[in-house]
């Protein structure tokens, strides 16, 4: 069933800034993909932005451009601070233009953030996520920081970008000037809150001054730090009444430092979590203030527009996941938009990584130029085999290149591992992923057989010119003794099959999965978990009151339903391996709830006892009702022909991708990639 515009016509309206209107009240907000710190990508920088102007958003933020060397992210990062620098701007620029939108360039100097040896910031306390110490700024060295701000903006405005956005918070070094956890100075730059907000009131004051009336200056507040040491809400008030006061044109909120232990953007925060704290900064303001952090969809973006709380909605990897979301809002295919999960696992787990940034959902994203979904004109007949995540994508990227698509799948839904994944706490957000894809199979034309196991001899007889197996993994099963004990099951026969479990369990295996069925099993399963936005703030020590400097509070007392035992071989870490940006939101989750964690584990046996098993030379019996094996994965690859099967006149190609080529560990992001790299191809 479509959705009528109607329903969101507050989302779809313009917005007038007096000097200049913003089509509809949609921004996409700064993501850093990697592409903006090296000057020979620009051009695919401008695809990526061109694309989504195209696709409808209303404004647009770049990633975070450095107004000096100093506030470099990472070494020889974006900067802009020479007339050299512009020409590539203009290309961004001159794209974004052309398909009728506005963008502004986002001013970011990382402070102690840095990963470089240049890193100054308010005083000289070293951050946890960076291996540099930074150096106390001088009265000259904020001048001159000063300085490099207005040169930057000037710079924007000659490149072409209808605006800057100053960011001013996630920790950045006008936060870390305007908080007393960073800012330890006992000169007019330090001490109370006027003085602390001095260097961000300056910088937007002497910016406004350089550009002019008419040109937007957004200004990203942070509304609620979530660290020890924050601002108050009285605080974080005056920054922005002073700020209006010195020129800001609208301000967008931000959310939590980096180095916050509270997450604000991973899959299991609430959709609009933060949307309040937005509504209450816009009534102590007279400028349009837009709402950030976990909205994804249209529901919730009209309501809040709707309701007069926000002015705008700031989305940042929703564009990565759909460059259309705009478009598809505007026509009433919301069921055709590829929703962004939330995961981290494409975009900024490969920002922390140097590597650059795409979408686990959408792999298209950042690489514009290079993956092509063009029309064929030579169509084939192709069968894929296997509904999950990687075939998914491989049919329904062949079907849009004009190809005669047959997709198989032995169970009655689609979306192999991806259906596991949706029964995991926090991971709800996962069945949108197939609702996307059931939309597109729809909309491409593939050919749906379910509760079909096909066999090699049968797919040759129906003509197919390419065979793609994408029949995924199988559990593996651990040499253990005794590991055939009734007290032994797969998590599969806990996640699909709803095996019943005791109240004390060990799980074999510290992966992914075995981080996923321990969440699982912490609640108890014949309850429905609350996901509202109250429990979300109990469980995780939140006050969106912000009474509290940094608006923290004492969590919730936990209830685990279950006394759980993670256990891995490996000697590292537990959990080591999982996303940067979202594996310690897990961590945490598991070590609040009390399971015991466990490394270099060697498993003795199992028997009535329980997992017998020998942790750094000290022998153990875990005493526990049963034992899930979440200990890797085999390729199921049975489809593939034998590697010295010769290759006969005629025959269809086989290929294998996702978890049938390679299984160590389940990876969406590299399936669902393979999937469209592989039907581009064909």
């Amino acid at each position: 069933m479509r959705t009528k515009k109607s329903a969101y016509h507050h989302l779809l309206q313009p917005l007038d800034l007096g000097f200049t209107t913003l089509k509809n009240r949609v921004m996409m907000g700064s993501m850093h993909t990697g592409l903006e710190d090296r000057f020979y990508n620009y051009p695919k920088l401008a695809e990526y932005f061109r694309e989504r102007a195209r696709g409808g958003v209303g404004l647009m933020v770049t990633g975070g451009i450095s107004p000096n060397r100093q506030g470099w992210l990472l070494p020889f990062g974006g900067t802009l601070s020479s007339l050299l620098d512009v020409l590539n701007h203009r290309k961004v620029t001159a794209a974004v233009h052309e398909e009728g939108s506005k963008i502004v360039m986002q001013i970011l100097h990382a402070g102690r953030y840095g990963y470089q040896p240049f890193v100054v910031s308010a005083s000289n306390i070293k951050s946890p996520i960076s291996l540099f110490k930074p150096k106390a700024l001088t009265e000259q060295g904020i001048q001159s920081t000063i300085d490099a701000y207005v040169r930057c903006a000037k710079l924007a405005k000659m490149a072409g970008y209808d605006g800057v956005e100053i960011m001013g918070s996630e920790g950045y070094l006008l936060n870390q000037f305007l908080c007393k956890r960073t800012n330890k100075r006992t000169d007019h730059w330090g001490g109370n809150i006027e003085n602390r907000m001095r260097l961000a009131v300056e910088i937007v004051r002497r910016v406004r001054a350089e550009v002019g009336s008419n040109f937007i200056l957004m200004y990203r507040h942070s509304v609620l730090d979530l660290v020890e040491g924050g601002n108050s809400w009285d605080e974080v008030v005056a920054v922005a009444q002073a700020l209006e006061a010195a020129g800001v044109t609208l301000f967008n909120t931000g959310i939590g430092w980096h180095e916050a232990r509270t997450p604000t953007i991973v899959t299991s925060v609430p959709r609009a979590a933060f949307a309040s704290v937005a509504a209450r900064l816009k009534k102590a303001v007279k400028v349009p203030v837009i709402a950030s952090n976990r909205i994804n969809m249209p529901d919730e973006a009209e309501a809040l527009i709707a309701s007069g709380d926000v002015d705008m909605v700031s989305m940042a990897r929703p564009f990565l996941a759909d460059a259309e979301w705009v478009n598809k809002v505007a026509a009433g295919r919301v069921d055709e938009i590829n929703t962004c999960i939330g995961c981290n696992q494409a975009c900024l787990d490969h920002t922390f990584a140097n590597k650059r940034a795409s979408c686990l959902v959408n792999p298209r994203a950042g690489h514009e130029t290079e993956l092509v979904y063009r029309k064929t004109a030579q169509p084939k007949k192709v069968a894929v085999v296997g509904a999950g995540p990687a075939g998914l994508s491989a049919a329904t990227v062949a079907a849009e290149c004009g190809h005669d698509v047959t997709l198989f799948d032995s169970s009655d839904r689609i979306g192999g591992q991806f259906k596991v994944a949706t029964q995991i706490p926090g991971k709800e957000e996962f069945a949108q992923t197939l609702r996307y894809f059931g939309k597109r199979i729809e909309v491409t034309g593939v050919k749906v057989k379910l509760n079909k196991r096909v066999t090699r001899a049968q797919l040759l007889k129906q003509g197919f010119d390419d065979i793609v197996v994408a029949t995924g993994i199988v559990p593996r099963t651990p040499r253990i003794p005794g590991v055939e004990h009734a007290k032994v099951v797969s998590y599969l026969d806990v996640l699909q099959r709803k095996v019943t479990l005791g109240k004390r369990v060990a799980i074999v295996g510290a992966g992914g999965i075995g981080f996923d069925v321990g969440e699982f099993l912490l609640h108890d399963p014949s309850v429905a978990l609350p996901v509202s936005i109250e429990h979300w703030c109990q469980e995780w020590g939140v006050d969106l009151q912000a009474k509290t400097n940094g608006g923290l509070v004492t969590p919730a007392a936990p209830h685990p339903y279950r006394q759980l035992f993670l256990l891995q071989r490996k000697t590292s870490r537990v959990g080591a391996g999982l996303g940067k940006t979202s594996g310690w939101v897990h961590r945490a989750v598991l070590q609040r709830n009390g399971v015991e964690m466990l490394a270099g584990v060697e498993y003795v046996r199992i028997d009535d006892a329980g997992l017998h098993i020998t942790v750094h030379g000290e022998a153990r019996v875990l005493e526990v009702d049963h034992i899930v094996l979440c200990a890797g994965q085999e390729p199921l690859a049975e489809l593939m022909p034998p590697d010295d099967t010769p290759a006969e006149a005629g025959a269809p190609q086989f290929h294998k991708i996702g978890g049938a080529a390679l299984a160590s560990e389940l990876d969406a992001k590299r399936a669902i990639r393979e999937g469209a790299e592989l039907a581009a191809r064909l």
